[in-house]
């Protein structure tokens, strides 16, 4: 059979084995329920829309378009199908192939990427991602996520071909180091146990992985404490400003997350390698930099770096009360000294700490044996004023967590409180536990696990107690706890001066139960002088 094309366009019925499916095509996945629907649809109205082809060789023609209904025909038993018939050059064909499965909604994102990627690989004619959105009615943010998408890890691209991912959840993904990716796609799920033996995995929505992400991989980048134009510091990464890893070099990209943070960094491991470069760069020009820790814990034997009991840091700002300036770290003393954090958080940056343990001003000490007695009762009256403070402070927070009504859905209840409990120190968290009788067990993987494990199965007032009590905790950390519970307090009519009068009376009446537990001790009678 002659397969000569006289015309630039021509229509005609060709057979199905003069027909090959294109290589370059984009769509790659074919749902066999929907291509029998097609099948039958055609074994009784024929194939209504032409496909769209181009000779390739004197006996074959190549689809441009229509490779589902090519493969319709095959399960419909058709002999021939209408074609037209168009001579295309390999970009031309491309573009068409594009540009005809975009308008069907049922391509998967992961073959527009995949589409838009040839199309920008090709070397004659060249495309740009400006061009390609104005070829395919798209805007350039959009073709450039959908590119993006062709940097998915193969265990993500399985995951979103499986459906078990949506496209929002891929596009973050894909924004990832390949080596971060599978450590992101985990935390796009949560497994609840409804009674059975395993637990089902539920979907979390995208903002879950957008927190995941902001919390574990960004670091701001105007937070470095190194600099980032120096393509020195480590050689095989280069100037972070030249780095397409950080979301201000790509725009079109990453515009949505910019924000009020800024320029951030998506490769944590390289930022960690560059802060380990600039402490060791920083501690050989300055050999008499003091070296602190600022994590807690018990330090290893021979350790350089300064525990936090073992030095005070000294503050910059201005204190805003009196009672505050008179706390030792708004003091100066004579033996101030630089320091570079090199283990902890805020590691390679410097601050001005007293190390010396015999500083009369921020390591105070009493001599005379009288001054020492009056020091230590002081000391045990403020840690006795403390305590009472705190208890009450429990208490009052318990008696508002209890005040609180029922609202808002379990739903909304545990998301706002899961992001509270998220940004809380662990002795908060452990305060917030102890007020719902929580205890954590060596099996169970910390408190905050345990905590989140117990919400998971509260109700809507006790989700919605947690809430208020996690948000007085919250402020209380970063403001004047006091302020926040007398608010609190107010707002929900609970008398705080009968709870802190009824702590007072509990702790008198143990402080006077121990001082009768205690034997007397009768005086050692004097030796008689010798007659």
């Amino acid at each position: 059979m002659e397969t000569q094309v006289i015309n630039a366009t021509e229509y005609r019925n060709v057979s199905l084995s003069l027909l090959n499916e294109s290589k370059t095509n984009p769509r790659r996945t074919f749902e066999e329920i929907a291509l029998k629907e097609l099948a039958e649809s055609i074994r009784s109205q024929g194939v209504l829309s032409p496909l769209l082809v181009r000779p390739v060789t004197e006996n074959g023609f190549e689809i441009i378009a229509g490779a589902r209904r090519y493969r319709a025909a095959q399960i419909a038993e058709q002999s021939t199908v209408p074609v037209r018939i168009v001579n295309l050059s390999d970009a031309a064909a491309l573009e068409a192939q594009l540009v005809e499965n975009l308008i069907r909604s049922e391509i998967h994102p992961m073959e527009e990427a995949q589409g838009f990627r040839a199309l920008l690989d090709l070397e004659d004619p060249k495309y740009s991602i400006e061009q390609i959105a104005a070829k395919v009615g798209k805007t350039p943010a959009f073709v450039a996520q959908r590119l993006k998408l062709s940097d998915l890890a193969p265990v993500a691209v399985e995951a979103f071909y499986a459906d078990a991912i949506g496209v929002g959840h891929a596009i973050l993904l894909a924004k990832l180091p390949a080596d971060q990716q599978e450590h992101a796609l985990r935390a796009c799920f949560k497994e609840v146990y409804n009674g059975g033996e395993k637990p089902t995995r539920v979907l979390l929505p995208v903002r879950n992985l957008q927190f995941w992400i902001a919390t574990n991989v960004l670091l701001i980048l105007k937070d470095a404490p190194f600099n980032k134009r120096d393509a020195q510091l480590v050689p095989a990464a280069g100037s972070c400003a030249d780095c397409p890893k950080r979301t201000g070099h790509n725009k079109l990209l990453f515009g949505d997350d910019l924000g009020k943070q800024g320029d951030q960094c998506t490769d944590p491991i390289c930022y960690q390698a560059k802060v380990e470069a600039h402490v060791a760069k920083t501690i050989a020009a300055k050999p008499e930099l003091v070296q602190i820790s600022t994590a807690y814990g018990v330090q290893q034997e021979g350790n350089p770096v300064l525990p936090r009991n073992k030095y005070i840091a000294i503050r910059d700002d201005r204190p805003k009360s009196n009672d505050e300036a008179k706390r030792p770290e708004f003091k100066q003393c004579k033996y101030t000294t630089e320091a570079i954090i090199t283990e902890g958080s805020d590691v390679g940056t410097i601050h001005k700490v007293c190390a010396n343990m015999n500083c009369p001003v921020h390591h105070p000490k009493q001599t005379s044996g009288r001054d020492e007695a009056k020091w230590k009762a002081e000391q045990e009256k403020q840690r006795r004023d403390q305590a009472i403070a705190n208890a009450t402070g429990l208490r009052v927070l318990s008696a508002i967590g209890a005040a609180v009504p029922v609202r808002l859905l379990k739903r909304d209840l545990f998301f706002v409180l899961e992001k509270l409990v998220s940004i809380l120190d662990e002795p908060r968290i452990e305060t917030l536990a102890r007020q719902h009788g929580i205890r954590q067990k060596r099996d169970e993987g910390g408190i905050t696990k345990t905590l989140l494990a117990f919400m998971r199965r509260a109700d809507e007032g006790t989700l919605s107690r947690l809430m208020v009590e996690a948000t007085i905790l919250l402020v209380a950390s970063r403001h004047n706890g006091t302020s926040v519970l007398k608010d609190a307090a107010t707002l929900y009519k609970v008398d705080t001066e009968a709870i802190g009068q009824k702590v007072k009376q509990e702790f008198a009446a143990k402080a006077k139960a121990k001082k009768e537990s205690k034997p007397e001790t009768k005086p050692t009678p004097k030796a008689k002088k010798a007659a």
